[in-house]
């Protein structure tokens, strides 16, 4: 996985280091739900059930760098 510098920076956050990078790669391949930003990034979510909350991804435009990864306090499942 190749990752921005804002995402290794943020990953120190306490609130971030938890997420597993399993997560995230699972994440990007199976999200139930894929949002192109005005910018151009992409947003994925999906359920981690061992946490009970949605995990948002967002990948640069090229679908493979990784930009941000955190939990989604707002996302609703359609």
């Amino acid at each position: 996985m190749k990752y921005t510098q804002y995402f290794l920076y943020t990953r120190q956050r306490h609130d971030r280091a938890y997420i597993r990078n399993e997560w995230i790669e699972f994440t990007i391949k199976n999200p139930v739900k894929t949002e192109i930003q005005s910018d151009g990034r992409i947003r994925k979510w999906l359920k981690i059930e061992e946490e009970g909350k949605y995990l948002r991804v967002i990948l640069l435009e090229d679908g493979e760098t990784i930009h941000n990864a955190f939990f989604d306090r707002n996302f609703k499942e359609v």
